[in-house]
């Protein structure tokens, strides 16, 4: 079977690298097609691989949807060499190119059109007629009919559960302090997706505040796509893109804007403090699930509030015990979603027609499932 996979995203590629490795050991084809966008080619590179380009995006939000055709075009040249019989990635892109190789096309995706700005709910009517299957958190909202699974997992795991991921001390060298000092990761996001029109995070102001309170408790510091105040420089991150993981595993606390990273500090058992135009009552289900039914991370609309929160949790005694408590009852009730999209795609289309009567199939890829509903 020859599967190709897009990859527009750092996350997305995390989301792909298992899945794309296992299907190679079982005998399948792989194609990655990347998108120059952030640290995606920069990842890819510092793991070895000779990524192909189908998009160099533009700077500008509308400038993405402008060459979105020129993008698809160039993608499907790619794809009629390599003959996929299967198409997958997080919309869009994916699904327009499958339509022009006559393939299925399966989408993960885990932002909410509802919640997102009214350009994406858009996109995302646009690029659904031309997807097979829809495969989304099981809190995902609204539901799309026949064509949508709901899995319980998030697409961190893919990349962050136990199976795939193994944190590696050498990091606090790469840090260059002593093993164990407590740290805070400070992680800015771009907002420059056309998912993330009108939509900010912190100002320069409250970036600068941050990290002049915190460092009075411990070191700091910052991961951010773009550039930081002069002020705050000195506190870049200068460890691996590729080691993003180890940085946030040992970290004492996350606090960020974005939206990723937020989950991944949760699956790693970081307590993460998440600040950003999204939080609200409509804000991503993920997020309200963690929050709420996990404790695993806080949501605020105002980041003022990050601060009392933040040294409330740096003056909590056995703080990573705690949250390595509550990590373990989230890896219980979740899948493996690798070893589940694997299967799903090897068996596709029987995988996907016997998904929608015989619910216990979850339990394959995960046991503590079974137990938890005997």
């Amino acid at each position: 079977m020859n599967i190709a996979m897009f990859i527009n995203t750092p996350a997305q590629f995390h989301f792909y690298k298992n899945i794309a490795k296992e299907l190679k050991n079982r005998g399948h084809s792989v194609e990655l097609l990347f998108r120059d966008y952030g640290e995606n080619l920069e990842i890819a590179k510092e793991l070895g691989l000779n990524p192909t380009v189908y998009s160099k995006p533009s700077d500008s939000k509308y400038g993405k949807i402008l060459v979105l055709p020129s993008d698809v075009l160039r993608a499907t040249k790619c794809l009629k060499k390599f003959k996929p019989d299967i198409i997958t990635g997080f919309g869009v892109y994916d699904a327009f190119t499958s339509c022009l190789v006559h393939v299925p096309c399966i989408v993960f995706n885990d932002s909410e059109p509802h919640v997102n700005s009214f350009s994406y709910a858009i996109q995302f009517k646009l690029f659904m007629p031309f997807t097979n299957v829809l495969i989304t958190p099981e809190a995902f909202q609204p539901n799309f009919g026949n064509k949508h699974l709901n899995i319980p997992s998030y697409k961190e795991f893919s990349y962050l559960h136990p199976k795939y991921y193994t944190p590696n001390e050498d990091i606090f060298n790469m840090l260059g302090i002593e093993k164990n000092e407590e740290y805070i990761l400070l992680r800015f996001n771009a907002f420059d997706a056309v998912h993330d029109a009108g939509i900010t995070g912190f100002t320069k102001e409250n970036k600068i505040k941050l990290v002049k309170e915190l460092e009075k408790h411990c070191k700091v510091f910052i991961s951010s796509e773009t550039p930081v105040p002069k002020e705050i420089e000195k506190n870049l991150l200068k460890a691996p893109k590729s080691r993003i993981h180890d940085v946030i595993y040992y970290a004492k606390l996350l606090i960020t804007d974005t939206q990723t990273m937020t989950t991944e500090a949760a699956l790693l058992g970081t307590p993460a403090l998440r600040y950003n135009k999204f939080v609200g009552e409509k804000d991503m289900s993920n997020f309200v699930e963690l929050e709420k039914n996990y404790g695993l991370i806080f949501n605020y609309q105002n980041p003022e509030k990050i601060f009392e929160k933040a040294f409330e949790l740096l003056n909590t005694e056995n703080l990573k015990e705690i949250w390595k408590e509550k990590r373990e009852l989230l890896l219980k009730n979740k899948i493996d979603i690798t070893s589940f999209m694997v299967w799903f795609f090897e068996n596709y289309p029987e995988s996907f027609e016997k998904m929608k009567t015989d619910f216990t199939i979850y339990e394959n890829f995960n046991d503590n499932l079974a137990e938890i509903k005997g």
